[in-house]
């Protein structure tokens, strides 16, 4: 019989096998490749102390192809929960050095298990992603763990944030999970996503493609729009996880964590007041009026790589977290585009989801003329940033900064699809087009140019202004542009118990 002391033993022993995954040959070749290994990646991850694992032991259940010789505690995930800044998360981390990380049946249902609590507990889950793909020698055993895996993703939407790092290889249909999560980071040189790699590819269309250019992290970031977050390396990408959590409540029933601010509320900053140029055709940088007025000038920027002439991102005022959306004049001169009403529209529908208050910061001269706009479906995809607006409940505070032209105006959270605050600098250009453009459908061919001269500057005195929009209620305060903090913050104690609800329904049907 066996004594206290062999039990013990015998349990330091597993717990000592299942901490070392695939071994220490795997595991120094995994620090090689500079990637960390699973349980280092949930470290710099969580609080210290905090994480408490679950499923250690457990083994796949394959017994083909000899597998059941093979069997490795743990299985290729770690999996379980701990807190970031003191809040509960739960976690799953793929470990490469087990089967290359691969998808077993086994594996699926730890990740299963994470993601149902996390949805009854009412807490994010975070999934760190270092994986061959599924499991061949399992078949369709493996292909239903991800599709159960797909299924709760979709549920969970909207319920509890959910996030995903890629920190490895991300192929097949393993792809698909994280494409349903809210937030995707990525780590420059060592992580990569398709759903078929550079061989097939050359197999069936003949190119020929790197991995890195196929799906690595600047592809993903800079031209798919896949990805919204580029860390240099596995520890600065789960620090950067740490940073977006701080602005975001544990689920859809909780207002995000309000922290104590030291940054005076009446603060003006006198520089902005000249930031948007008297010339209407001069680009200047939205990000200096966004940095200037958020708490302590820090703006969390989202995907600031893909679709440039749109700027989204996480900021505080007053220690509140909000949502900003922004056209940026600095590219494209701030005009919507397919992809940058994709990238709004998204980041519009989580803020909404979760709770989050939208800013919007306006200086748009409409959609993007042309024939590759219009085949790509402009109208389909601009409408999906106007749904996403107008769906939303969140407290919406508009503020435009200079151009408003046509049915940008409207798209961009104008008081005509249920924004709570409009106001407007004393720059503002409120019109159905520019005054040049106007003039000349107006009075086509019949004016000579002193006169046209003339009659496109009544049109600015008239449309490219503010004040026709104040006179019509549309625009509810115009500002000094040093106000601009004040006067949102004081929108946002305004806002702070609003209640609306859309119409009962299953759901809508957003353009697609």
């Amino acid at each position: 019989m066996a004594s206290l002391e062999d039990k013990i033993k015998q349990f330091e022993e597993q717990n000592s096998l299942a901490e070392q995954g695939g071994g220490s040959e795997r595991i120094e070749r995994q620090h090689a490749a500079g990637r960390k290994i699973a349980r280092e990646r949930i470290k710099d991850l969580l609080d210290p102390g905090s994480f408490v694992e679950m499923d250690k032991f457990m083994t796949h259940r394959a017994k083909d192809f000899n597998m059941q010789e093979n069997l490795i505690l743990g299985d290729g995930v770690v999996s379980g929960h701990g807190k970031i800044d003191g809040r509960l998360v739960f976690v799953f981390a793929q470990d490469f050095t087990v089967f290359g990380g691969t998808l077993s049946r086994a594996n699926a249902d730890k990740i299963v298990k994470v993601m149902k609590l996390a949805m009854k507990m009412g807490a994010p889950v975070i999934g760190l992603n270092d994986s061959g793909g599924a499991r061949i020698q399992e078949g369709v055993e493996s292909l239903a763990g991800y599709a159960d895996i797909f299924l709760l993703n979709t549920k969970a939407s909207g319920v509890i944030p959910q996030i995903s790092a890629i920190m490895g290889p991300c192929a097949g249909g393993a792809v698909y999970s994280p494409a349903i999560t809210d937030f995707i980071f990525m780590v420059k040189d060592s992580s990569y996503m398709f759903v078929t790699g550079p061989d097939v590819i050359k197999t069936v269309t003949h190119e020929e493609v790197t991995k890195e250019e196929l799906g690595g992290a600047m592809t993903h970031n800079s031209r798919s729009g896949v990805a919204h977050f580029t860390g240099d390396d596995d520890e600065q990408t789960m620090q950067m996880i740490r940073e977006l959590m701080s602005y975001l409540p544990a689920n859809n029933m909780e207002d995000p964590p309000r922290l104590p601010s030291t940054d005076d509320i009446n603060r003006e900053d006198k520089k902005i007041d000249s930031v948007v140029p008297a010339d209407p055709n001069k680009p200047y940088d939205m990000n200096e009026i966004i940095t200037s007025v958020v708490d302590n000038h820090n703006f969390f920027e989202v995907q600031p790589h893909y679709a440039k002439n749109i700027i989204v991102g996480f900021a505080r005022f007053d220690g509140r977290s909000v949502g900003i959306v922004a056209n940026q004049p600095q590219f494209l001169a701030g005009v919507l585009d397919i992809n940058s009403s994709l990238k709004a529209a998204r980041f519009v529908r989580f803020c909404d989801a979760f709770n989050i208050p939208l800013i919007t910061f306006v200086d748009v001269p409409g959609f993007l003329p042309g024939t590759t706009q219009e085949y790509g479906g402009i109208i389909k995809h601009g409408a999906k940033l106007l749904y996403a607006y107008s769906e939303a409940t969140v407290p919406k505070i508009t503020i435009i900064t200079r151009k408003a032209y046509g049915g940008a105006y409207d798209v961009m959270s104008s008081k005509h699809i249920g924004a709570d605050v409009n106001l407007a600098y004393h720059t503002a250009e409120i019109a159905v087009m520019g005054p040049e453009g106007a003039v000349n459908i107006i009075y086509r061919g019949k004016l000579d140019e002193e006169q046209r001269l003339k009659a496109v500057e009544e049109y600015k005195q008239t449309f490219a202004s503010p004040y026709k929009a104040a006179e019509l209620g549309y625009i509810d305060e115009i500002i000094y542009p040093r106000q601009t903090r004040k006067k949102i913050i004081q929108a946002l104690e305004m806002t702070q118990n609003k209640s609306e609800q859309n119409p009962p329904k299953k759901h809508g049907n957003i353009p697609l």
